[in-house]
């Protein structure tokens, strides 16, 4: 007879480091993943075409150098600051509410300056706004 212990010793599964590599893995996900990024201004950009749009009579044009200085109806505004250009836009305008923005930018205007004269009109309320471009002088016809 044989009175050897069977041996019952199950094998162990430590789950330590399988639950470690999973907590890595779920922090490189979380750090690796890309958030959708949404604007908080809503814009419709224009479709570009060969065709010159008409000119309205009652416009506001706003024309920027390539310095960053900004005129209104030939006029240079005093500086570049944005309560300023708010005022001098506000004396062209008037009594008027709402009229369409031309914004002629120089094609080495700082950016921060076509973006400060869209900030100002849009906080005087005015939404018809536009960019002035030329047309290339080879442009197919």
């Amino acid at each position: 007879m044989n009175l050897r212990q069977a041996d019952s010793d199950e094998p162990e599964v430590n789950l330590t480091p399988l639950i470690d590599v999973v907590f890595i893995l779920l922090i490189f996900f979380m750090v690796s993943t890309t958030f959708q990024k949404e604007s908080r201004i809503k814009i419709e950009l224009p479709e570009a075409s060969a065709d010159a749009v008409e000119e309205q009579k009652d416009t506001l044009e706003l024309v920027i150098d390539a310095e960053g200085r900004y005129f209104i109806g030939q006029q240079q505004v005093v500086n570049t600051e944005l309560e300023t250009l708010k005022k001098a836009i506000s004396k062209f305008m008037g009594d008027r509410t709402e009229i369409p923005v031309v914004i002629r930018a120089d094609k080495r205007t700082p950016y921060e300056s076509v973006i400060r004269a869209m900030d100002a009109t849009a906080q005087l309320g005015l939404v018809q706004m536009s960019l002035a471009t030329s047309q290339p002088e080879n442009a197919q016809e």
